[in-house]
């Protein structure tokens, strides 16, 4: 139990609210139900991270359900995505399941059904069932095959099941209320006939019960104590609580349905047919190219599991949905990637700069910190020599005194290097800078403790050696989306917003310790932001994705 009171959010008032009442502590078991007919995005994220959170909170197991109801969309593929997904984050889940796993179960509670007049099977066009549904305000009238006989029922589901009958000649249907004010009691949908292959069960069925069926019953077969879902749920309850007391015994542990709401996410969409259409029409290259929301797009791009499970738990659960600005989830990632990322340095718009006063043709290895945030990171050598790369936007010719880089008569300090001063500049033809040229104070190295080393110049700058440095390609993600809400204005499609500089490649130039960086391996190249190796990447061509900017530059923008 929790021990603070006052912590605690509505859904865990709920559960201690319950152990007070109805539970006990062993009875407590959630579950996170993904149906396997896509990838898990970044709103999956945050219910992994509830359900999975609770069952850590009250030490109570989880199950990974997969909701597998409609062989038309679901394969093996997503199911394996979704669990490297789960296990990526950092949650083991108690058992692994799925609603195929209770087709049997489900199919003879159906039966059950029929026989007590609950169930009946319709013969209707989806159109004719529409248009006896009626309004919210206007109650549905029933439909002509509502009182057929149970004998005749039976026969007719038998031979839906046997997949004697068409798909779409017949579906069963619960036998509820046609003028429940609540539209979806109004004898909803609990088998349609689909001759298509199942994922694990193959072609054993020719008959799949409805999301509202398979649910509540797997939660019931499983014995979940609370069944978390979004608040579009909410008028599902009633019809969960229905079908769960047509197959109920006395005595038998009954789950919970509760609802809370969706956190959206400005500059983002997660509609899993919207993120297809930038799939299909080549907008992004893949369902994990790095700018989708995608968990799998995400880990390409550099996040880490923890700064996604610190984004979920830092926006909470709450009653009513609201918009998170996508900036706080990039906050996460820089938080989480400045305590864990080696520095390293790269240069990304070079400009040539030779120290006329270094000897030619001399190196050395100069120390250098990995991350000052971590101690046991320990330092690496990085050489240095005469000619190196500085970036471009780091020199002025001539700069105002605010101007805290390199400029001619000015000093400042090469990173785990020297003081340098900017002396003079080589000129082309037509007057654009190609090189930068400077001295030295060979006394001023960094950490040697001279007099000199300790001299305090206002600008430091990083740098590579031209002659060890390392190609890469760096590919520079950017939010996908110019809009807050892309899928939110109703005269355009929502691909009219896409950020042309959504992405941009370039070549970059790096020390060589990351020569052999291994893949997904995260960085921060200082000053610049953080970035990650990508699954493409190799020895002969390394490929670093930005993860984000060091500081968020849409604030400047806005």
């Amino acid at each position: 139990m929790a021990e603070e009171k006052h912590s605690l959010n509505f859904l865990e008032q709920i559960i201690e609210e319950d152990l007070q009442t109805d539970y006990s502590n062993d009875q407590l078991k959630f579950r996170f139900p993904p149906e396997p007919n896509g990838y898990l995005h970044i709103g999956h994220a945050s219910s992994i991270c509830l359900n999975f959170g609770l069952g850590e909170k009250y030490n109570a197991p989880v199950n990974l359900r997969f909701d597998d109801t409609n062989p038309i969309k679901e394969e093996k593929e997503y199911v394996e995505a979704i669990k490297t997904d789960v296990e990526w984050l950092g949650f083991k889940w108690a058992k692994e399941c799925y609603a195929s796993d209770y087709f049997q179960q489900l199919y003879d509670w159906a039966i059950a059904l029929i026989k007590s007049g609950d169930a009946y099977v319709d013969s209707q066009t989806s159109e004719e069932m529409a248009e006896q549904k009626g309004t919210p305000t206007e109650p549905g009238t029933a439909s002509p095959y509502r009182n057929r006989t149970v004998a005749e029922n039976l026969e007719l589901f038998e031979k839906m099941k046997n997949g004697e009958t068409q798909e779409g000649a017949h579906v069963l249907r619960a036998k509820i209320d046609m003028a429940s004010p609540n539209m979806l009691m109004r004898d909803p949908i609990m088998y349609r006939c689909l001759h298509k292959p199942h994922h694990r069960t193959e072609s054993e069925w020719k008959i799949y019960p409805m999301y509202d069926w398979a649910h509540g019953e797997s939660d019931f077969i499983e014995q979940v104590s609370h069944s978390f879902c979004t608040l579009e749920f909410l008028p599902h309850r009633e019809l969960y609580n229905w079908f769960l007391e047509k197959v109920k015994k006395p005595g038998n542990f009954i789950p919970k349905q509760r609802e809370f709401a969706r956190r959206n996410l400005s500059h983002t969409i997660v509609s899993k047919r919207k993120l297809a259409q930038l799939v299909e029409k080549g907008i992004v290259s893949s369902w994990d190219d790095p700018r989708m929301p995608t968990i799998s797009g995400l880990r390409r791009r550099g996040y880490t599991p923890d700064s996604i499970v610190n984004f979920a738990k830092s926006i909470g659960v709450g009653k009513r949905e609201n918009m998170i600005d996508v900036a706080h989830l990039e906050f996460c990632a820089r938080e989480d990637l400045n305590k864990k990322a080696p520095r390293v340095m790269a240069v990304l718009d070079p400009i040539k700069l030779v120290i006329t006063n270094y000897p030619e043709g001399e190196e050395e290895w100069l120390t250098a910190e990995n991350n000052p945030e971590d101690e046991a990171a320990g330092s690496r050598e990085v050489p240095f020599s005469r000619e190196l790369y500085i970036e471009r936007e780091d020199f002025k010719e001539s700069a105002n005194r605010k101007f805290f880089r390199l400029t001619l008569n000015k000093e400042v300090r090469l990173k785990n290097a020297y003081i340098i001063k900017g002396e003079d500049v080589v000129k082309d033809g037509e007057g654009n800078i190609t090189e930068i040229h400077c001295t030295y104070d060979p006394k001023s190295r960094s950490g040697s403790g001279t007099e000199e080393s300790q001299r305090k110049v206002k600008g430091t700058l990083h740098w590579v050696s031209i002659k060890h440095a390392i190609k890469a390609e760096v590919r520079l993600y950017d939010r996908l989306f110019t809009v807050e809400s892309p899928d939110g204005d109703k005269e355009k499609e929502f691909t009219e917003f896409v950020n042309p500089e959504s992405l941009k490649i370039i070549t970059g130039y790096l020390e060589p310790s990351l020569q052999k960086a291994s893949v997904l391996g995260q960085y921060q190249f200082q000053r610049i932001g953080y970035f990650c190796v990508d699954k493409d990447s190799s020895d002969e061509n390394l490929i670093f994705n930005r993860t984000v900017t060091l500081r968020d530059s849409w604030a400047k923008k806005k």
